[in-house]
């Protein structure tokens, strides 16, 4: 998790999703009507405010790999929002899942008990919500927007929830820091490659596979990224990383 900002995060997701748009027209694609737009925002804001947002603000006071492991939760949430919603599940699947969660909480509780580098619990407890709009944002996508080019979905989502963000980066005074002056040219050039391929080829890739697969199988890709936080937490933040 590279930006730890809402501004940074709507930035991108705004790049993102004009890159996807401007693809589309490249194509001829007919313009989206407003019901598709709909459906884009109440995903996107799910999607980008509810989670990205909640854990660019979560990670000001979460290392990277613990913030990566809690996230792991959501395909367990996205088990458990397909049961609430009466959609039929194995009972197997959400067996399956409770280890990892228990093991997710036994993460989180000796993080938040450790001495030396305690984690605020109300930090946590916000990375879980941030985990549960991601399910939820996901599910709405599959159900209520599965007719809609992935392109096209994932291009209209970054545009809704990357304004979606700047409005809370706005309201929360992150603009007032802002110099134009003190941009360098490798964070110009990060933030196009995180914008590129991480909001536009990532997200369209995302959306496509939901419209082929279950969600709580495609969401597994969250185990792999607390190996990848954890490594990069450490050489690139300085991160502490404890024996056990």
């Amino acid at each position: 998790f590279p930006t730890r900002r809402s501004s940074d995060l709507g930035s991108r997701s705004i790049l993102g999703g004009l890159a996807l748009f401007a693809l589309s027209q490249f194509r001829q694609l007919e313009v989206r009507p407003l019901q598709d737009w709909i459906h884009a925002a109440v995903s996107g804001l799910f999607l980008f405010v509810g989670c990205h947002g909640a854990l660019a603000y979560a990670q000001r006071f979460v290392p990277s790999g613990l913030a990566a492991i809690v996230l792991a939760t959501i395909p367990f949430w996205l088990v458990l929002v397909d049961l609430a919603t009466g959609r039929k599940q194995q009972p197997a699947r959400l067996i399956g899942l409770l280890p990892g969660f228990c093991g997710v909480a036994l993460t989180a509780w000796s993080a938040t008990s450790s001495a030396e580098h305690s984690v605020p619990v109300t930090m946590i407890l916000l990375l879980l919500v941030s985990a549960l709009s991601w399910a939820l944002g996901s599910a709405y996508a599959q159900r209520c927007a599965a007719y809609i080019p992935a392109r096209d979905l994932a291009g209209m989502q970054l545009v809704c929830g990357g304004v979606g963000l700047l409005l809370v980066s706005w309201g929360s005074g992150e603009w007032a820091a802002f110099v134009p002056q003190q941009t360098t040219t490798a964070s110009l050039a990060g933030l196009l490659y995180l914008a590129f391929l991480g909001s536009a080829i990532g997200n369209t890739a995302y959306i496509w596979l939901l419209d082929r697969l279950p969600a709580p199988l495609v969401a597994t890709y969250t185990f792999v990224n607390p190996v990848v936080a954890v490594i990069l937490g450490a050489v690139v933040l300085g991160e502490h990383i404890a024996p056990a």
